[in-house]
């Protein structure tokens, strides 16, 4: 009988499974987003257990446990690993139509050679044996890293990060992969928020200067700006709820800047104006050093109250939001920065599928720049948007509304050292759909054309357009 995860996998025509294992399979991955720890990769960490590597902060998973009824105590609660895994090996046959069945079994096959599927009679021998590997070296952090074909790994930091592990990382002659920080300043844009003065506070500390003014803040930031740069970051990355984009005076945004340092609230239409202004100050900045600019923007999060007290943020309570405009802001911000010859290479990530048709549309109108191929790019399917029917109304879009060509195809966006399974995933989706354009003789079926469509998705449009010496 042909296990679940078989060479074939979502490969549904002869064209398909062509282009999968002659042109996608073996490609390198270019990891150019991710959340993987930069201190486990300096470390080379061994995990004690399945549940530590696979479990441990996967929202994905803690949200299948907790729609299975299962108590939060086995989720992210004091149950032992062993427990926990148990409740996950028991909820797994329920994700059926959910790319957790899939992603589940591809991960257990690729890392550990399990061809079972997972459930709660056979978890044991399955934990017992995945735990077992897990004592080999080659499947440490950098083990499996290795293990997965990557050749670049973009972490995902704080503009006050000392970076320490990334230099670590990088004086190791024998691990080979390009791990570089990712310049993440999203505490410096929510002003309104308790993380604001605490942000300020601790930039200040690792300027060593004190900041009265807007322009004193974003000088500060700027000086990170060019720290990172120095580390080898030629990536930012900003997540927003809704994308901000309202007119300002320069002397506006000293008196918003102290009103917060006061300890006071702004006003929406403030928070607005400082948002703008930081977006576009920044903007400048990555510009300046040929940096690419990544906004992931549609998340409404930490919605469950009773959960926020009990466990904090980001633990597995944010869903796709539908408030604010996003058609008239984005292309404001975007042609400002075009005007001023200021807009660096951008990815814009939208988690909500309402606006794909807006997002390939917009892009249009900004790839002005002659000698950069695809400047602006509709990024990957993100967050609620990784499964299948998600990759494929993302490749669609883009299809139709610009160049496919030129995508810069997957990211992990993930905390996990085995989740590259999903650029397997991706490749299989994005494989099978071009195959049926084909088969419908929608494409035509010439080697060459196909050949190169495939493999720059894959890996070679995102090594040519992130400025990283590899």
């Amino acid at each position: 009988m042909k296990p679940f995860i078989h060479d074939d996998f979502l490969l549904n025509n002869e064209t398909a499974v062509q282009l999968y294992h002659q042109f996608a399979k073996d490609m390198p991955i270019y990891d150019y987003h991710c959340h993987l720890s930069p201190k486990d990769i300096a470390e080379n960490k061994k995990f004690t257990s399945i549940t530590e590597l696979w479990l441990s902060g996967d929202h994905y998973k803690w949200r299948a446990l907790r729609a299975h009824g299962i108590d939060e105590y086995f989720i992210t609660g004091g149950a032992s690993d062993e427990e926990k895994f148990a409740a996950w090996a028991n909820t797994v046959p329920y994700t059926i139509g959910n790319a957790l069945y899939h992603w589940t079994h591809m991960e257990l096959k690729r890392y550990f050679g399990v061809e079972q599927l997972l459930n709660g009679d056979n978890w044991e021998t399955i934990y017992r044996h995945c735990n077992a590997l897990l004592q080999q070296d080659d499947y440490s952090t950098q083990g499996l890293i290795k293990r997965s074909n990557v050749k670049v790994i973009c972490t995902t930091d704080d503009p006050t990060d000392a970076l320490q592990y990334h230099d670590q990382i990088r004086e190791q002659k024998d691990f080979d992969v390009k791990v570089l920080p990712t310049f993440r300043p999203d505490r410096g844009l929510e002003i309104n928020k308790v993380t604001f003065a605490e942000f300020v506070t601790q930039l200040e500390q690792v300027t060593s200067r004190t900041f009265y003014t807007f322009n004193d803040f974003v000088q500060g930031l700027e000086a990170r700006v060019q720290y990172f740069h120095e580390k080898g970051c030629r990536i930012a990355d900003h997540g927003l709820s809704e994308i901000p984009f309202a007119a300002y005076q320069e002397k506006e945004l000293d008196e918003i800047f102290q009103t917060s340092r006061s300890g006071k609230k702004v006003t929406n239409q403030e928070e607005n104006k400082f948002k703008t202004a930081v977006l576009i100050f920044l903007a400048k900045c990555y510009k300046s050093r040929d940096w690419t600019m990544q906004i992931h923007f549609g998340a409404i999060r930490n919605n469950n109250q009773k959960m926020f007290n009990k466990l904090g943020p980001d633990a597995g309570f944010d869903s796709i939001s539908d408030k604010g405009e996003v058609a008239a802001p984005l292309n404001a911000l975007l042609s400002v920065l075009d005007y001023e010859n200021s807009l660096p290479r951008t990815i814009l990530y939208n988690l909500n599928p309402v606006y794909n048709d807006l997002i390939g549309s917009t892009i249009q109108n900004f790839q002005t720049e002659p000698g950069i191929a695809g400047k602006i790019q509709f990024g990957s399917g993100w967050w609620f948007n990784d499964t299948k029917q998600g990759i494929i109304r993302q490749l669609s879009t883009l299809a139709d509304q610009g160049l496919l060509s030129h995508f810069v195809g997957m990211l992990t966006d993930s905390r996990s050292f085995i989740s590259y399974s999903r650029h397997e995933y991706f490749r299989r989706v994005l494989c099978n759909l071009v195959g049926t354009w084909v088969e419908d003789g929608e494409i035509p079926q010439d080697s060459n054309l196909l050949k190169n469509l495939i493999e720059n998705i894959c890996y070679y449009n995102a090594k040519n357009y992130f400025k990283i010496q590899l």
